[in-house]
Parts: structure tokens; sequence; C-alpha cells
């Protein structure tokens, strides 16, 4: 099963020298129960689509809590083995998932990262972050206005030189 990853450049940087994403508990997205019975005519694509975005817009809360990180979201695709199943806590429609294992970096099987151009959409977002957690309709728009960035696709074996054209930990905040 695929799961997404929310990360950022520096996270992502750290998880490719260490060999692995951790320490568990990790947030992921996933096609879940809950989010296959929201999107009822949905098909695998865009269940995956759905979770993918999900992830994404939680990469912007990890961007919101490292200020120094450049301004693009970052998530990592991965195929699983085994997913565990939901809690019954979860709202429908939900792709969150608590994973109680550290990530290998062997299961990565693509990244997804926002053009360098989103950096000001994605920044301004972050920076709302918090505000659009207490529902601050302004701040809400700012981070919904990120869903209109496309993430671009990278296979694991560009990461190393992508991070390294990049700079230490992510590179600058552009």
């Amino acid at each position: 099963m695929r799961v997404y990853i929310p990360s950022t450049f520096p996270l992502l940087d750290l998880a490719c020298h260490t060999g692995e994403f951790g320490p568990a508990p990790l947030v992921a997205y996933a096609v879940t129960p809950a989010l296959r019975e929201w999107y009822t005519d949905g098909d695998d694509e865009e269940l995956e689509y759905a979770a993918m975005a999900q992830a994404a817009r939680a990469s912007v809360g990890l961007l919101a809590a490292d200020p120094g990180a450049q301004r693009r979201r970052v998530v990592v695709a991965c195929e699983m083995s085994a997913i565990p199943p939901a809690d019954g806590t979860v709202e429908l429609g939900d792709a969150r998932l608590e994973l109680h294992v550290v990530v290998p970096w062997r299961t990565v099987a693509a990244v997804h990262i926002d053009a360098v151009d989103a950096a000001g959409i994605v920044g301004k977002a972050a920076d709302l972050w918090d505000a659009a957690q207490n529902g601050d309709d302004d701040a809400i728009f700012a981070l919904d206005s990120c869903e209109g960035e496309d993430l671009l696709w990278y296979a694991t074996q560009e990461i190393p030189d992508l991070l390294a054209a990049e700079g230490p930990c992510g590179g600058s905040r552009a």
C-alpha cells in the first residue's frame, strides 16, 4: 500500500542521509476506509491523489514549525506492506494514519515537491498556519490556495542531486 509522508527539505535531507524516516510514531496519509467511504465514486487514482493532497496540507504545518525551512511542500510516497487499521476516531474522508514504525528509505517510491515559484503561496500559508487551525477565514483561504499548486514528481535516484542543488538541509527559503 502506498503511504504519503508529509515532510520538508530538512526532514527529507535527514531521511536521505540516515536511511529512514523516524522516530515513530509518524503521521502518514493513505487510502483509508474513511477516505474510501467519503469518495464513494472515486477510482484508486483519485483516492491516492486525495491522500497525497492531505499529506501536502500537513507539510505546510511542518513548515510552520520550522521557519528556516524552504517554503515548498514535500510529500514522500512510500510503499509499505502493512498499514495499521484506523482506531475508530477518524472522521469521514480522513486519510491520516499513525505509523508506529520507522519507515526505511528503501520503501520510498517517489517524492513530490512544489516548484520554486510556489514558495510565496506556500510561505504565506505556513505563516498563517496557526490562525487557519483556529478557524480564521483569511488564513484558511491562504492554506487552501496551496492546493492550486501542483507538486512535481521526483524519482528516488534524483533526490540526492536535488538536495545537493538546494544546499544544506534544503537550501534557502526561496
